[in-house]
């Protein structure tokens, strides 16, 4: 099975031996500028799927191939994303995020609240927007009840991010094949959240690669259900490996699909590179999606 924990670990112990060569090897920061893009889409790209670089390593290569932001990043790396002048386009709260023991069981609820009151301030220091939680597994909840669990904590945190201007974005994952029993795997279950709180500063992180899996239909499900969709991640489908002509989901078109909608916000690439030369692989994922 194929997750971020998992896959961290495959990512570290294949790759570190290659990785200075590599970073080394792809590109020049101090001689190239930047290719330019389309401006359509906001670029980003998920740092776990990168691992085996640096973070410093990764805010170059993000910088040479054109990229603005970085996702899934914590606080204690922010120093170093600002020193390459590069946006959190998706941030962790400070003490770190679980993604089975989410909002959607109470007894989660005093540890998660606490975490995001105490990033919220950070995240306006910082001058970031954007938050990423989760809703756990189920373990034999039914809908309702944690759609009714989930809208009860939430509500604890939302007045404090609309105040600060911040979003709470909840992730879309596949619960078939990567993520066994997690509760939010549906959009409609994600879209009925969203209707609860009745908040612009709450939205869905809508994983494209996901979404195919547990879903399919991706392009009309974005389209109907775009005004609750803050953020989108990208992976090849099967496998989560690069999103180019080895794998069934056409991105162009899925990216066209988003700028129709008048979205605005970010798009990040979450596929494992499994190519040769992994930061090419970025850079040609960029370069599918600028459209």
């Amino acid at each position: 099975m194929t997750n971020r924990r998992s896959a961290i670990k495959n990512i570290v112990a294949g790759s570190a031996a290659i990785a200075s060569a590599q970073v080394l090897s792809s590109f020049n920061t101090e001689k190239q500028k930047p290719p330019a893009l389309n401006g359509n889409i906001n670029h980003s790209v998920c740092q776990w799927t990168y691992s085996f670089l640096s973070v410093e390593e990764l805010c170059k290569v993000a910088k040479d191939i054109g990229l603005t932001a970085i996702d899934l990043m914590g606080p204690k790396d922010w120093p170093i994303l600002q020193k390459y002048g590069l946006y959190s386009s998706m941030c962790y709260v400070a003490a770190g995020s679980s993604l089975v023991d989410g909002w959607n069981t109470k007894a989660n609820h005093g540890k998660l609240i606490k975490d995001y009151l105490e990033t919220f301030p950070l995240m306006v220091k910082a001058g970031y927007k954007d938050v990423i939680c989760f809703s756990g597994n189920r373990r034999g909840m039914d809908d309702e009840t944690g759609l009714k669990n989930c809208a009860e904590g939430l509500q604890k945190i939302l007045p404090a991010a609309e105040k600060s201007g911040l979003t709470i974005h909840m992730e879309l994952l596949n619960s078939k094949v990567d993520h066994k029993d997690y509760m939010c795997d549906k959009t409609p279950w994600g879209v009925e959240l969203c209707k609860r709180l009745g908040s612009a500063n709450f939205k869905l992180l809508y994983d494209i690669y996901h979404m195919q899996i547990d879903e399919g239909d991706v392009i009309h499900t974005i389209t109907d259900n775009h005004q609750y969709i803050g953020h989108y991640h990208t992976g090849g489908v099967p496998g989560r490996n690069e999103i180019d002509d080895s794998q069934e989901l056409y991105y162009p078109a899925i990216m066209k699909a988003i700028i129709a909608t008048g979205f605005k916000g970010y798009v990040a690439q979450e596929f494992i590179p499994a190519g040769p030369d992994k930061i090419a692989s970025l850079r040609k994922a960029v370069q599918i999606c600028d459209v």
